[in-house]
């Protein structure tokens, strides 16, 4: 596997595609974040990509790898990333 982009390399390639600074390129992924962190209760989608949604877990039980113990895990909200249909057919294309 080669190396994922990073936050820099990924705004260089927006700003060189569409002719932007890449401060403003910056920006917008920064404000991209911040909304879909507020909207990530209302499950945030980002088309062609996937959505945020908020699920609740219930509770469980669950044991202790270090002791064996068996242990109550309590009833927790969580976030999940549900990838599109559309991301998936195009990274697991056969080729």
């Amino acid at each position: 596997m080669g190396k994922s982009m990073t936050k820099s390399q990924i705004a260089s390639h927006f700003a060189d595609k569409f002719e932007l600074k890449k401060k403003v390129v910056v920006q917008i992924f920064e404000e991209l974040a911040a909304l879909s962190y507020k909207e990530a209760p209302n499950q945030f989608t980002i088309p062609g990509v996937g959505k945020l949604v908020l699920v609740q877990r219930k509770a469980r039980q669950g044991r202790n790898p270090a002791t064996g113990e068996t242990i109550q895990i309590p009833a927790k909200k969580v976030v999940k990333f549900k990838v599109a249909k559309a991301a998936k057919d195009a990274i697991l294309a056969k080729k």
